[in-house]
């Protein structure tokens, strides 16, 4: 079971670089995040015509997230618990063919120090909270998507000039460790241990031509479902296309349960 992760940065402007993906890449389920659109206008006909059943928890102009399988979705739950005054459109979960799957943008939180911040650590503390109660289920489940957090110094191209960007700050580099410490697993990792690999790089200065990224894009698996991790990697390739998402896709692929 191949299962995707992709910050598309509008679902609208880039529906045809993820039709494109889905076509070459051949992902069970792809989990999107930043849609920027609500439910009613995200194009439902169009990833149905690809083969695709869909999930989606939008929101005007900011955040979205949604889960695309090629297998039915089951008991849909949106929102992250734990702040029911919490309207921002930033977590999705579902069952697919056994898995239980998340498509999580986690806050950015810049500027840092400030509310932007102080929200971002409150909503990992939830985050945290939530996955230990999944993992009180001993079911298969992956949690991916957009964190927002550099684990490590090797996973931004300047750690130095980072430092404070809320990305980078220890704070969130702790909370980021609290949740894989339950006994999560960084599927990249696991496969790659070590050595700078990105996901994002920013529109300004070039940064796409001259490498400098960040890997703030995740998949963690439930210890059910790193047993059956086979590999994990980054495709590059959606970056480089005309009008491209800033960030790019990453994907795990699960062996069938015994």
């Amino acid at each position: 079971m191949k299962i995707a992760s992709w910050n598309v940065n509008s679902i609208k402007q880039r529906i045809d670089h993820v039709l494109r993906w889905l076509k070459d890449a051949d992902p069970d389920v792809l989990l999107l995040q930043e849609l920027k659109c609500i439910d009613d206008n995200f194009p439902r006909l169009e990833i149905e015509d690809a083969g695709y059943n869909a999930a989606v928890h939008g929101q005007k102009a900011f955040n979205g997230v949604a889960i695309l399988s090629k297998h039915p979705i089951e008991d849909v739950k949106r929102g992250l618990p734990g702040d029911s005054k919490d309207e921002q459109a930033r977590y999705i979960e579902a069952t697919v063919n056994g898995i239980r799957v998340a498509s999580i943008y986690l806050p950015n939180g810049n500027p840092a120090p400030g509310e932007k911040f102080d929200y971002k650590l409150r909503w990992m503390d939830r985050l945290i909270v939530h996955a230990r109660e999944l993992l009180a289920t001993e079911r298969p489940f992956v949690l991916g998507g957009d964190y927002n957090v550099c684990p490590k110094d090797e996973d931004v191209y300047d750690p130095e000039g980072w430092a404070e960007d809320a990305l980078c700050r220890p704070e969130s580099r702790a909370k980021f460790r609290a949740l894989q410490n339950l006994g999560l697993y960084d599927a990249f990792r696991a496969i790659v241990p070590s050595g700078p690999y990105y996901t994002y790089w920013d529109y300004k200065g070039g940064a796409w031509n001259k490498d400098h990224g960040l890997r703030i894009d995740h998949l963690l698996l439930s210890p059910q479902a790193a047993d059956r991790l086979v590999t994990c990697e980054i495709d590059k390739r959606p970056r480089g296309w005309e009008k491209a998402s800033d960030h790019t896709p990453i994907w795990c692929s699960l062996k069938a349960a015994d």
